[in-house]
């Protein structure tokens, strides 16, 4: 069962990074049983969820502190103690149309991939420039509009927005896809000359 700590799970609540409350049963090995039953568990729960998706919920980064109910149980064949815990743990989640920036640490054919902090997300290469008529120059690693006027490479900051997420809980993946056609998007320095563009025509006018 998952539940969102804070102001609630509307979009005026929501956060890419953002704490969660999670209830499940913890499993605690015979070599743990000399610990403390709080800090066991935090063990088992850091081992099982740090760095795994969760539909729904995100990348767990972080188990912070755990609550584990004094009364196990215990299966045939297996010595393990089963408790029921509720834990509060450090997620992040992209949220559709939330407006991005991070680093392009991949230029390819089909498109870029930018590292998001702890995630990466990719731009198909369709949405990297407002024009569909985008080059890539392999020797360069370079995408490139076809005016010429527009170059991203390995390295360049971007402002992206989230068009889309989906998880693969299996493979421990969280997708996350990107656009930069629509205006403010893109470059950073591309953003700024545009901004500074649209100032001057401003003070003309």
């Amino acid at each position: 069962m998952l539940e969102l700590s804070g102001d609630g799970t509307g979009r005026e609540g929501e956060r890419m990074y953002k704490l969660v409350t999670i209830e499940d049963i913890v499993d605690i090995p015979p070599h743990l049983f000399g610990k403390q039953l709080e800090e066991a568990a935090l063990e088992v729960l850091r081992e099982t969820y740090e760095g795994r998706v969760v539909e729904g919920v995100g990348l767990v980064i972080s188990v912070l502190s755990v609550e584990v109910s004094p009364e196990g149980y215990l299966t045939f064949g297996d010595p393990s103690s089963y408790h029921e815990c509720r834990f509060v743990a450090l997620v992040y989640n992209a949220i559709p149309n939330e407006v991005v920036e991070g680093e392009v640490v991949l230029v390819e054919n089909i498109g870029l991939t930018v590292r998001l902090g702890v995630i990466d997300g990719f731009v198909h290469r369709s949405q990297v420039f407002p024009t569909k008529d985008v080059i890539y120059d392999r020797d360069q690693g370079v995408v490139i509009a076809e005016s010429g006027k527009r170059v991203i490479r390995r390295g360049d900051i971007v402002r992206a927005r989230v068009t889309g997420v989906s998880y693969d809980e299996l493979k421990g993946i969280l997708r996350v896809r990107l656009t930069m056609r629509a205006p403010y998007l893109g470059r950073l320095d591309h953003i700024r000359e545009m901004i500074e563009k649209r100032k001057e025509a401003d003070k003309s006018e």
